[in-house]
C-alpha cells in the first residue's frame, strides 16, 4: 500500500523546535521530489519546502527561510522538516507530499505554537 506517514507534531511555545517525519511506505522516495505543505485554519493548503530527488536541492517559502530545514534520508524513505524559532502564525496542520504520479499525500500532523 502506497502511503506517506507525518508524525512529530505536537504544541510548542513561540521561539520553540520541532522535527517533523515523513516515511514513506510501498514505494521509494529515492530519485522523487518530496515537499512539506501546510493549512491553517481557513486558509488555503500552501507549500513550506520542498527537496529535489537528485541533487537533494532544498527550496523555502519566503516566511520560513533561514528558520526551517529540509532534509531527506533516502536510506530509511524518509523526509524530514526541522523547524526552529516557530511563530504562532506557523500553526497548521503540515502535510508531507511525494511527488510520485499524480501525488501522493500523508494523513497530516498538527502544529501549534501557543503561550
Amino acid at each position: 500500500q502506497v502511503q506517506l506517514v507525518e508524525s512529530g507534531g505536537g504544541l510548542v511555545q513561540p521561539g520553540g523546535s520541532l522535527r517533523l517525519s515523513c516515511e514513506a511506505s510501498g514505494f521509494t522516495i529515492s530519485g522523487r521530489a518530496m515537499s512539506w505543505h501546510r493549512q491553517a485554519p481557513g486558509k488555503e493548503r500552501e507549500l513550506v519546502a520542498l527537496i529535489s530527488g537528485a541533487s537533494h536541492t532544498p527550496v523555502y517559502t519566503d516566511s520560513v527561510k533561514g528558520r526551517f530545514t529540509i532534509s531527506r534520508d533516502d536510506a530509511r524513505n524518509t523526509v524530514y522538516l526541522q523547524m526552529d524559532n516557530l511563530y504562532p502564525e506557523d500553526t497548521a496542520l503540515y502535510y508531507c507530499k511525494a511527488h510520485r504520479g499524480a501525488g501522493v499525500w500523508g494523513q497530516g500532523t498538527q502544529v501549534t505554537v501557543s503561550s
